[in-house]
């Protein structure tokens, strides 16, 4: 078993910037894939970027150019740097565990929500 916990999300001005970050516990295996995905009001989950413990990124295309994703690999934490926030970014943001870049992750993190609004 692996365990998340996020932290960052609040409440943020179109224009503005947030920081979330998630740290892994647990049975934690070398190769693994750490990763944000998002849920916006009335949508299905949807990937935002993952990155592999070897720095692999796979990186959805509305965010390209704003959000960025980084790990430290020694804390087991993955941080997901967002700016240039828009409206359609609100969304309730799932830190997510795996071993594939292309495959579906095996562990959640319980979620933590980003409201962009003026």
């Amino acid at each position: 078993q692996v365990q998340l916990v996020e932290s960052g999300g609040g409440l943020v001005q179109p224009g503005g910037s947030l920081r979330l970050s998630c740290v892994a516990s647990g049975m934690i295996l070398d190769n693994n894939v750490m990763g944000w995905y998002r849920r916006a009001p009335g949508k299905q989950r949807d990937l935002v970027a993952s990155m592999s413990a070897g720095g692999s990124t796979n990186l959805a295309g509305p965010v390209k150019g704003r959000f960025t994703i980084s790990r430290d690999n020694a804390k087991n934490t993955v941080y997901l740097q967002m700016n240039s926030l828009m409206p359609e970014d609100t969304a309730v943001y799932y830190c997510s565990f795996g071993y594939s870049l292309y495959s579906a992750p095996v562990y959640w993190g319980q979620g933590t929500q980003v409201t962009v609004s003026s």
